[in-house]
């Protein structure tokens, strides 16, 4: 394992398609937690937008009352590096996250990832990320689309790295990749 160790520090990675559960699996996790749980949400609401809205409030509907929920949209370092060791963050997505970046030329974004990761590594939070798997199909014609893919597929070996747990979500099912799968080295 690359992470710093800490005995109060736990990251766990929850990564898959869309609509495979992964959000659902992350706040199970969240759920047996016994720290405070902060929804950290990176969605902009967009009032106009009826499906995101539904969305979102498919989301909310499955949290427990007493969760916490903080819109972060962009300030994911300065939230992880405020989070207490009583604390659990849920952050939800890094995919929405990135695409809230991607104007970002790519030295600035270098930064900002670089930066990220190293609250992680700091942290004595517990951090459970959702990251969405994006380039499992044909590469985008759009240079966006693949500025997009490049960066969050990167952004999410760089966390599996160091985190403690990495869960894949397809289907439904959950398997733990940290004891089923074998590491590579970062690259």
């Amino acid at each position: 394992m690359n992470q710093i160790e800490s005995d109060s520090q736990h990251i766990t990675l929850v990564t898959g398609a869309a609509r495979s559960g992964k959000s659902e699996w992350a706040e199970n996790l969240a759920k047996k937690n016994e720290k405070s749980v902060i929804y950290v949400a990176t969605a902009i609401v967009d009032s106009t937008d009826r499906e995101w809205l539904a969305r979102i409030a498919l989301h909310q509907q499955r949290r427990p009352s007493d969760w916490r929920t903080l819109c972060v949209p962009q300030q994911l370092v300065q939230t992880i590096s405020n989070a207490l060791a009583s604390d659990c963050l849920l952050i939800d997505s890094l995919g929405t996250w990135v695409a809230n970046l991607l104007d970002r030329e790519t030295d600035s974004w270098q930064e900002i990832q670089n930066s990220l990761l190293e609250s992680l590594q700091k942290t004595n939070a517990d951090v459970i990320l959702v990251g969405e798997e994006t380039g499992w199909g044909v590469i985008p014609a759009y240079k966006s689309g693949r500025i997009f893919r490049d960066r969050l597929g990167e952004l999410v070996r760089k966390i599996a790295s160091i985190a403690s747990d990495v869960y894949l979500v397809t289907g439904g099912h959950a398997l733990n990749l940290s004891k089923l799968g074998q590491s590579l080295e970062p690259n």
